[in-house]
Protein backbone atom coordinates (compact mmCIF):
# COMPACT_ATOMS: atom_id res chain seq x y z
CA UNK A 1 0.00 0.00 0.00
CA UNK A 2 1.46 3.34 -1.06
CA UNK A 3 2.00 6.08 1.50
CA UNK A 4 0.26 9.44 1.53
CA UNK A 5 2.22 12.64 0.99
CA UNK A 6 1.87 13.45 4.69
CA UNK A 7 3.31 10.06 5.63
CA UNK A 8 6.27 10.71 3.34
CA UNK A 9 6.76 14.11 4.99
CA UNK A 10 6.71 12.51 8.43
CA UNK A 11 9.24 9.86 7.36
CA UNK A 12 11.53 12.54 5.95
CA UNK A 13 11.42 14.51 9.20
CA UNK A 14 12.25 11.39 11.23
CA UNK A 15 15.20 10.55 8.99
CA UNK A 16 16.48 14.14 9.18
CA UNK A 17 16.32 14.03 12.99
CA UNK A 18 18.24 10.75 13.03
CA UNK A 19 20.92 12.13 10.71
CA UNK A 20 21.37 15.05 13.10
CA UNK A 21 21.23 13.00 16.30
CA UNK A 22 23.82 10.54 14.98
CA UNK A 23 26.19 13.40 14.15
CA UNK A 24 26.16 12.70 10.43
CA UNK A 25 25.25 16.31 9.64
CA UNK A 26 26.17 19.58 11.34
CA UNK A 27 24.55 22.99 11.09
CA UNK A 28 22.74 23.11 7.71
CA UNK A 29 24.53 20.11 6.17
CA UNK A 30 22.84 17.31 4.27
CA UNK A 31 19.73 16.83 2.16
CA UNK A 32 17.04 14.20 1.67
CA UNK A 33 14.52 13.60 -1.10
CA UNK A 34 11.66 11.22 -1.86
CA UNK A 35 10.28 10.50 -5.33
CA UNK A 36 6.49 10.86 -5.08
CA UNK A 37 5.69 9.79 -8.64
CA UNK A 38 7.19 10.09 -12.13
CA UNK A 39 6.73 13.86 -12.14
CA UNK A 40 7.19 15.00 -8.53
CA UNK A 41 9.61 14.73 -5.65
CA UNK A 42 9.82 16.21 -2.17
CA UNK A 43 13.06 17.42 -0.64
CA UNK A 44 14.50 19.15 2.37
CA UNK A 45 14.90 22.93 2.28
CA UNK A 46 18.22 24.71 2.18
CA UNK A 47 19.70 26.70 5.08
CA UNK A 48 18.11 24.82 7.97
CA UNK A 49 19.47 22.28 10.44
CA UNK A 50 18.14 18.82 9.67
CA UNK A 51 17.47 18.48 13.38
CA UNK A 52 14.93 21.31 13.11
CA UNK A 53 13.12 20.40 9.88
CA UNK A 54 9.34 20.04 10.23
CA UNK A 55 6.81 18.44 7.89
CA UNK A 56 5.68 21.94 6.87
CA UNK A 57 9.22 22.85 5.80
CA UNK A 58 9.41 20.09 3.18
CA UNK A 59 9.46 21.28 -0.44
CA UNK A 60 7.66 19.68 -3.41
CA UNK A 61 9.36 20.05 -6.81
CA UNK A 62 8.87 18.79 -10.32
CA UNK A 63 11.50 16.47 -11.78
CA UNK A 64 13.30 19.47 -13.28
CA UNK A 65 13.87 20.84 -9.78
CA UNK A 66 11.32 23.66 -9.99
CA UNK A 67 9.62 24.38 -6.66
CA UNK A 68 5.87 23.75 -6.69
CA UNK A 69 5.03 23.85 -2.98
CA UNK A 70 6.69 25.12 0.17
CA UNK A 71 7.53 28.34 2.01
CA UNK A 72 11.30 27.76 1.98
CA UNK A 73 13.83 27.29 -0.82
CA UNK A 74 14.72 23.77 -1.94
CA UNK A 75 18.11 22.19 -1.30
CA UNK A 76 20.91 23.64 -3.43
CA UNK A 77 22.04 20.10 -4.32
CA UNK A 78 18.79 19.10 -6.03
CA UNK A 79 20.69 18.29 -9.26
CA UNK A 80 22.37 15.34 -7.55
CA UNK A 81 19.00 13.90 -6.57
CA UNK A 82 17.49 14.42 -10.03
CA UNK A 83 20.50 12.78 -11.67
CA UNK A 84 20.13 9.68 -9.52
CA UNK A 85 16.38 9.45 -10.17
CA UNK A 86 16.93 9.84 -13.92
CA UNK A 87 19.54 7.07 -14.01
CA UNK A 88 17.83 4.73 -11.55
CA UNK A 89 14.06 4.32 -12.07
CA UNK A 90 14.06 1.84 -9.16
CA UNK A 91 15.23 4.48 -6.66
CA UNK A 92 12.55 6.23 -4.61
CA UNK A 93 14.69 8.16 -2.14
CA UNK A 94 18.13 9.77 -1.84
CA UNK A 95 20.00 10.69 1.36
CA UNK A 96 23.12 12.86 1.41
CA UNK A 97 25.09 13.44 4.62
CA UNK A 98 28.59 13.86 6.04
CA UNK A 99 29.10 10.91 8.43
CA UNK A 100 32.50 11.67 9.98
CA UNK A 101 34.46 8.46 9.47
CA UNK A 102 33.14 7.76 5.97
CA UNK A 103 33.77 11.40 5.05
CA UNK A 104 37.27 11.03 6.47
CA UNK A 105 37.89 8.24 3.96
CA UNK A 106 36.44 10.43 1.19
CA UNK A 107 38.70 13.31 2.22
CA UNK A 108 41.72 11.00 2.20
CA UNK A 109 40.85 9.90 -1.34
CA UNK A 110 40.07 6.35 -0.25
CA UNK A 111 37.08 4.27 -1.34
CA UNK A 112 35.51 1.75 1.01
CA UNK A 113 36.21 -1.02 -1.45
CA UNK A 114 37.75 -3.92 0.48
CA UNK A 115 35.75 -7.14 0.81
CA UNK A 116 35.83 -7.24 4.61
CA UNK A 117 32.31 -7.81 5.93
CA UNK A 118 29.69 -10.27 4.62
CA UNK A 119 26.81 -7.89 5.38
CA UNK A 120 28.39 -5.05 3.40
CA UNK A 121 29.22 -7.29 0.45
CA UNK A 122 25.65 -8.59 0.31
CA UNK A 123 23.97 -5.21 0.77
CA UNK A 124 26.27 -2.84 -1.12
CA UNK A 125 29.06 -4.79 -2.81
CA UNK A 126 31.47 -1.90 -2.24
CA UNK A 127 31.35 1.86 -1.74
CA UNK A 128 33.28 3.59 -4.54
CA UNK A 129 34.76 7.09 -4.41
CA UNK A 130 33.38 9.70 -6.82
CA UNK A 131 35.80 12.44 -7.82
CA UNK A 132 35.29 15.93 -6.38
CA UNK A 133 32.76 18.31 -7.86
CA UNK A 134 31.76 21.74 -6.57
CA UNK A 135 28.72 21.36 -4.26
CA UNK A 136 25.55 22.98 -5.50
CA UNK A 137 26.61 22.82 -9.15
CA UNK A 138 26.20 20.22 -11.94
CA UNK A 139 29.91 19.40 -11.50
CA UNK A 140 29.00 17.60 -8.28
CA UNK A 141 27.26 14.91 -10.33
CA UNK A 142 29.96 14.33 -12.93
CA UNK A 143 32.17 12.12 -10.79
CA UNK A 144 29.15 10.12 -9.66
CA UNK A 145 27.94 9.16 -13.13
CA UNK A 146 30.10 6.03 -13.63
CA UNK A 147 28.92 4.54 -10.33
CA UNK A 148 25.23 5.44 -10.00
CA UNK A 149 23.92 2.59 -12.22
CA UNK A 150 25.54 -0.21 -10.21
CA UNK A 151 26.07 1.06 -6.67
CA UNK A 152 23.63 2.21 -3.99
CA UNK A 153 26.05 4.27 -1.90
CA UNK A 154 28.94 6.51 -2.94
CA UNK A 155 31.63 8.47 -1.17
CA UNK A 156 32.05 11.98 -2.60
CA UNK A 157 35.67 13.13 -2.54
CA UNK A 158 36.27 15.86 0.08
CA UNK A 159 32.53 16.11 0.63
CA UNK A 160 30.53 13.26 2.15
CA UNK A 161 28.35 10.30 1.26
CA UNK A 162 25.20 9.73 -0.78
CA UNK A 163 22.98 6.65 -0.55
CA UNK A 164 19.71 5.74 -2.25
CA UNK A 165 17.12 3.00 -2.24
CA UNK A 166 13.54 1.82 -2.53
CA UNK A 167 12.32 4.25 0.16
CA UNK A 168 13.75 6.82 2.56
CA UNK A 169 14.39 4.23 5.26
CA UNK A 170 16.26 1.96 2.87
CA UNK A 171 18.43 4.92 1.80
CA UNK A 172 19.02 5.89 5.45
CA UNK A 173 20.01 2.39 6.54
CA UNK A 174 22.46 2.15 3.64
CA UNK A 175 24.07 5.32 4.96
CA UNK A 176 24.25 3.67 8.36
CA UNK A 177 25.95 0.62 6.84
CA UNK A 178 28.53 2.86 5.13
CA UNK A 179 29.47 4.68 8.34
CA UNK A 180 29.63 1.45 10.35
CA UNK A 181 31.79 -0.12 7.63
CA UNK A 182 34.07 2.94 7.62
CA UNK A 183 34.57 2.70 11.38
CA UNK A 184 35.41 -1.01 11.23
CA UNK A 185 37.75 -0.50 8.27
CA UNK A 186 39.55 2.29 10.12
CA UNK A 187 40.06 0.11 13.21
CA UNK A 188 41.27 -2.82 11.10
CA UNK A 189 43.80 -0.61 9.32
CA UNK A 190 45.05 0.76 12.66
CA UNK A 191 45.52 -2.80 13.92
CA UNK A 192 47.90 -3.71 11.15
CA UNK A 193 45.84 -3.69 7.99
CA UNK A 194 42.39 -4.78 6.86
CA UNK A 195 42.42 -8.33 5.46
CA UNK A 196 39.85 -8.88 2.68
CA UNK A 197 38.07 -12.15 2.11
CA UNK A 198 39.25 -14.36 -0.78
CA UNK A 199 37.47 -14.19 -4.13
CA UNK A 200 35.74 -17.55 -3.69
CA UNK A 201 34.07 -16.43 -0.45
CA UNK A 202 33.03 -13.10 -1.93
CA UNK A 203 31.42 -14.86 -4.89
CA UNK A 204 29.43 -17.01 -2.45
CA UNK A 205 28.18 -13.87 -0.69
CA UNK A 206 27.06 -12.28 -3.97
CA UNK A 207 25.23 -15.51 -4.79
CA UNK A 208 23.53 -15.46 -1.37
CA UNK A 209 21.63 -12.24 -2.14
CA UNK A 210 18.61 -14.11 -3.47
CA UNK A 211 18.35 -16.03 -0.21
CA UNK A 212 18.26 -12.77 1.73
CA UNK A 213 15.94 -11.04 -0.76
CA UNK A 214 18.55 -8.37 -1.53
CA UNK A 215 18.30 -6.71 -4.95
CA UNK A 216 21.57 -4.73 -5.03
CA UNK A 217 22.93 -4.13 -8.54
CA UNK A 218 26.60 -4.29 -7.51
CA UNK A 219 28.47 -7.23 -9.03
CA UNK A 220 32.01 -8.57 -8.90
CA UNK A 221 34.24 -6.35 -11.02
CA UNK A 222 38.04 -6.22 -11.29
CA UNK A 223 39.11 -4.58 -8.03
CA UNK A 224 35.55 -3.93 -6.82
CA UNK A 225 35.43 -5.09 -4.17
CA UNK A 226 39.10 -5.71 -3.48
CA UNK A 227 39.61 -9.35 -2.49
CA UNK A 228 42.56 -11.08 -0.83
CA UNK A 229 44.07 -12.06 -4.18
CA UNK A 230 44.10 -8.41 -5.32
CA UNK A 231 46.23 -7.40 -2.34
CA UNK A 232 48.61 -10.30 -2.91
CA UNK A 233 49.18 -9.09 -6.48
CA UNK A 234 50.02 -5.57 -5.31
CA UNK A 235 52.45 -6.92 -2.71
CA UNK A 236 54.29 -9.27 -5.07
Amino acid sequence: MSKTEQEHRDDMVRVCRLLYEKGWVASNDGNVSIRLDDEHLMCTPTAISKGMVTAEDVIVCDMAGNKLEGHRERTSEIAMHMTIYAMRPDVRSVVHAHPPVATGFASAGKALDKALLPEVIIQLGAVPLASYGLPGTPALCEGMLPFIPNYDALLLENHGCTSYGRDVWDAFFKMEIVEHFARITFVAEMLGGARPLPREEVEKLFAARARYNVSSRARMEPGMPLVAEDLLQTQS
